[in-house]
C-alpha cells in the first residue's frame, strides 16, 4: 500500500518528461522564448502599472538608413527632488515598489489644501484626493502641477508607442525653492542637478536588473549621436540629459551685479559635461548673469515677476522691441506671490508696446556660449529674450554652428528659419491635436526646405499644463485599441492600478498618454504631421551629430596687417585698424565721426573667401558693402547691405578669389563713425 502513491508519482513524472520533449520538439523553449520577446521584463515588479502594449518595438533605420521614431525633446523626468523636494509629488521609480513611488505630499492630506504652488499659479484651491496608488481618483491629471506624470512604466509606454529619444532635462529653481514653505534639502541648483543626473543613472540600472543585468534595459542614457544612433537601431529609448535652470554655474546676478566668473563657467560647463549633459539653457524664469529671460505670461508671469524681485533685486524691465520678434506680454494679473514682496514694494505696471526684455547676453553669457561650443554642446534659446537669441544666432552663424535647439515653442516663431538655416531643431509644446496641428501646418513649409523632422516637447513635472480631453462626443475620438504609427503595435487603453486611462475622457495625463495623443493628432490634424514627427528622432541626432563634428573655421585675417581711412584719436586708448583683427573681443578700430570710412586687411595671400564676420560696436553701419581685391587696386563687392543693426554681421557670398578684404562704410547707424571689435574672414 505503501508503495503505490509513489508508482503513481513515477507515471506523473515519465508523462511529464514525455510531455516536455513534445514541447521542446514543437515550439521554443523558454530561453529562445524569453529572447523573442526581448522587449518584456523577465522580473518586472507585481503589483505595478500596466502597459497595454502588444508587439515588438520596431528596430533598426529606414532605406536611407536614417533612424525613425518620435522625440520628447523637452521632459523632466526627476523634478521631484527639485525646488526643495517637496513640490512635486511622487517618483519615476522606487525600489519599495509602486505604492512607495506613487504617493502624495504628506501636506497634501487629507484634501489637498495645501496644494500652494497649484493654486498659486492656476487659481482655485488645490483640493484634491490625496490617494495615488492604486485608486488615482483625482490624479495624475492634465491640470495638476503637482503630481508625479513620469513614473517609468508610463515611460516604457511612450517608447513602446514609438518614441526613440527622450531629454531629461535637470531641473530646478532656488527662488521658487527658497519660498515655497515645505522642503526637505538645500535649495543650491547645482546641489539639485548633480542629484538629478544621478537618479537618472539610478533609473537605468533599476530598469536593467528588471530585464536581466547591466546593459539589457530599454532605457539607455546616451553621451553622444553615435551612441543614440545604436541603441535606436536596437529598437530601445535613447536618453539625453540636459539642464534647464535659473542659476547655471552660480550666475545669479543682484541688482545688475554678476555673482559668478568665467571660471566658475567654465568649471561649471566642464562638470555639466562630465554628468554628461549635452544640452542645456543659460536662462530661464529669471534673468541672471548670463541673460535677460523671455516673460512669462498670465498669473503664473506674475508669481514669476516676484521670484525674480527675490531673486535679483529687479523687476523684469522692458523696451520697444526692435524687430518683429517680441516677447511674452507679462503676467499682470494678481497673484498670491505678491504678499511675499516687501512692505512699499509693487509690481511695476508695463507699456504694452514695450514688449521686449531691456536685458539681452551678456559678456559672461557670450563667453559660456562660446564655452558650450567648444565642447560640443547644444544651446536651448527657449526663455531667451529676444534680445538674446538674436545675439545667441549672430555668433552661430559666424560660426556656422548648427547646435541650436527650441524644444517646446519658447522662441519667438518668426525665429524660426533661422534656426533651420543653421542646422538646428525645432519642436512644439505638448499642446492639443488642434492647436498642434495647426502649427505644425504653419511651418510645415519650412521643414520641407530645409529637410527637417518635427518633435514635441512634452514638459511633463514642469509648470504647465496638458492637452485637455476633447471629450467622448468629440469628432474623430481616439477609438481603442489603435495600431502604433509604425503599424507593428496595438496600443490599448492604460491601466494603473484600479483606473484605467481613455484619451478622449482623460487627456494627456502622464507621460504614458503620449501614443494615444499622437493617435488624436493624426485623426485631427493628419497622417502628416505625425509622419513629420516620426522623422523627428533623425533630425534631432542630426543637428546633434553636425554639432559634435563642428569644427573651428581658420580666421585668415587674424593678426594680419590692416589700414584704414582713418582711426579715431584717443591719448589714452588704441583705436588702429589692427585692433580688428588682434583677437581680443574688447579692444576695437574706431572711425573718425564723419562721411565715408573703410577699413581693410591684406590677407599675405589669395584665398578663397566666402564668409566675413563683422562684430560691431555701437557705433555701426547702417549701410556698407563687403569688397574684395587680389591686387589692393582693383576691388569688387561680394556683399551688402543698407539695413545694418550692429551686434555681430556675418556676410556670405560665392568663394571669391582674394588677398584683400575691405568694409567699405557708406552710411553711419549712429552720430559717431564706425567702430568693429572684430573683423574675420573665412575661406569657402
Amino acid at each position: 500500500m505503501a508503495r503505490r502513491p509513489y508508482r503513481r508519482r513515477k507515471d506523473v513524472t515519465v508523462l511529464s518528461l514525455l510531455l516536455l520533449l513534445v514541447a521542446v520538439a514543437l515550439g521554443p523553449t523558454p530561453s529562445s522564448a524569453a529572447a523573442a520577446d526581448w522587449w518584456n521584463p523577465t522580473a518586472r515588479p507585481a503589483p505595478d502599472a500596466q502597459i497595454n502594449v502588444t508587439g515588438e518595438p520596431f528596430k533598426g533605420t529606414d532605406s536611407a538608413g536614417d533612424v525613425r521614431g518620435f522625440v520628447d525633446a523637452h521632459n523632466h523626468l526627476f523634478s521631484n527632488e527639485a525646488f526643495g523636494g517637496r513640490l512635486i509629488c511622487g517618483k519615476p521609480f522606487s525600489a519599495a515598489g509602486v505604492a512607495d513611488a506613487l504617493k502624495d505630499c504628506p501636506e497634501h492630506y487629507p484634501d489637498g489644501t495645501l496644494a500652494i504652488f497649484d493654486y498659486i499659479t492656476h487659481g482655485g484651491d488645490g483640493r484634491h484626493d490625496p490617494v495615488g496608488w492604486p485608486t488615482f481618483k483625482d490624479w495624475p491629471a492634465h491640470d495638476s502641477m503637482t503630481h508625479q506624470a513620469n513614473y517609468y512604466a508610463w515611460i516604457e509606454r511612450a517608447w513602446r508607442g514609438g518614441q526613440r529619444v527622450l531629454v531629461n532635462d535637470l531641473v530646478t529653481n532656488g527662488m521658487i525653492c527658497s519660498v515655497y514653505p515645505f522642503k526637505d534639502r538645500s535649495c543650491d541648483e547645482m546641489t539639485s542637478i548633480r542629484l538629478q543626473a544621478k537618479l537618472t543613472y539610478a533609473l537605468q540600472d533599476h530598469i536593467d536588473t528588471m530585464y536581466g543585468g547591466p546593459g539589457k534595459g530599454w532605457f539607455r542614457i546616451v553621451l553622444d549621436s553615435a551612441q543614440a544612433r545604436e541603441v535606436i537601431k536596437q529598437g530601445k529609448l535613447a536618453v539625453v540629459l540636459g539642464v534647464e535652470t535659473s542659476e547655471p554655474f552660480g550666475c545669479k546676478q543682484i541688482l545688475d551685479i554678476p555673482q559668478c566668473s568665467r571660471a566658475d563657467i567654465d568649471k561649471g560647463l566642464d562638470e555639466l559635461y562630465d554628468l554628461g549633459v549635452r544640452s542645456m539653457f543659460l536662462c530661464h524664469k529669471f534673468d541672471n548673469a548670463l541673460c535677460g529671460v523671455r516673460f512669462d505670461e498670465h498669473g503664473l508671469g506674475a508669481a514669476i515677476n516676484v521670484g525674480q524681485f527675490l531673486s535679483t533685486g529687479t523687476f523684469w524691465k522692458t523696451e520697444k522691441c526692435t524687430g518683429p520678434q517680441k516677447d511674452n506680454p507679462i503676467g499682470l494679473t494678481e497673484s498670491d506671490a505678491e504678499e511675499d514682496l516687501p512692505d512699499g514694494v509693487e509690481v511695476p505696471a508695463y507699456d504694452e508696446n514695450a514688449q521686449c526684455n531691456v536685458r539681452g547676453l551678456t559678456d559672461l553669457g557670450e563667453y559660456a556660449v562660446r564655452g558650450m561650443m567648444q565642447r560640443k554642446m547644444m544651446l536651448e534659446i527657449d526663455h531667451m529674450s529676444v534680445k538674446a537669441t538674436g545675439r545667441v544666432l549672430d555668433i552661430f552663424e559666424a560660426a556656422s554652428y548648427p547646435g541650436v535647439l527650441s524644444s517646446h515653442s519658447w522662441m519667438d516663431l518668426n525665429w524660426t528659419e533661422r534656426v533651420y538655416s543653421l542646422g538646428g531643431f525645432v519642436a512644439q509644446y505638448m499642446h492639443g491635436s488642434q492647436e498642434f496641428g495647426a502649427e505644425a501646418k504653419r511651418t510645415d513649409a519650412l521643414r520641407e526646405k530645409y529637410g527637417m523632422g518635427y518633435g514635441y516637447g512634452t514638459d511633463f513635472n514642469g509648470i504647465g499644463d496638458h492637452p485637455a480631453p476633447r471629450g467622448a462626443d468629440a469628432p474623430n475620438p481616439v477609438t481603442y485599441p489603435f495600431k502604433s504609427a509604425d503599424g507593428g503595435s496595438v496600443i490599448d487603453r492604460q491601466t494603473s492600478g484600479q483606473r484605467t486611462f481613455d484619451y478622449n475622457t482623460d487627456g494627456a495625463a502622464h507621460v504614458g498618454m503620449i501614443p494615444d495623443w499622437i493617435e488624436d493628432i493624426r485623426r485631427v490634424a493628419g497622417q502628416g504631421v505625425v509622419d513629420d514627427l516620426f522623422r523627428g528622432a533623425e533630425s534631432y541626432l542630426g543637428t546633434w551629430g553636425a554639432s559634435e563634428q563642428h569644427r573651428a573655421g581658420v580666421n585668415l585675417a587674424k593678426g594680419r596687417p590692416a589700414t584704414a581711412s582713418s582711426s579715431e584719436s584717443n591719448p589714452f586708448t588704441s583705436y588702429q585698424p589692427g585692433r580688428a583683427v588682434d583677437g581680443d573681443d574688447d579692444s576695437r578700430w574706431a572711425s573718425d565721426w564723419s562721411g565715408e570710412q573703410s577699413w581693410q586687411v591684406d590677407l599675405g595671400a589669395t584665398h578663397l573667401v566666402s564668409r566675413v564676420t563683422l562684430d560691431w560696436e555701437r557705433a555701426y553701419g547702417k549701410s556698407y558693402r563687403v569688397e574684395l581685391s587680389t591686387d589692393g587696386v582693383h576691388w569688387q563687392t561680394a556683399w551688402s547691405t543698407t539695413a545694418g543693426d550692429g551686434g555681430l554681421d556675418t556676410a556670405r557670398f560665392t568663394g571669391t578669389p582674394a588677398r584683400h578684404v575691405r568694409i567699405h562704410g557708406l552710411e553711419r547707424g549712429t552720430d559717431w563713425g564706425y567702430s568693429l571689435h572684430e573683423v574675420g574672414v573665412h575661406s569657402a
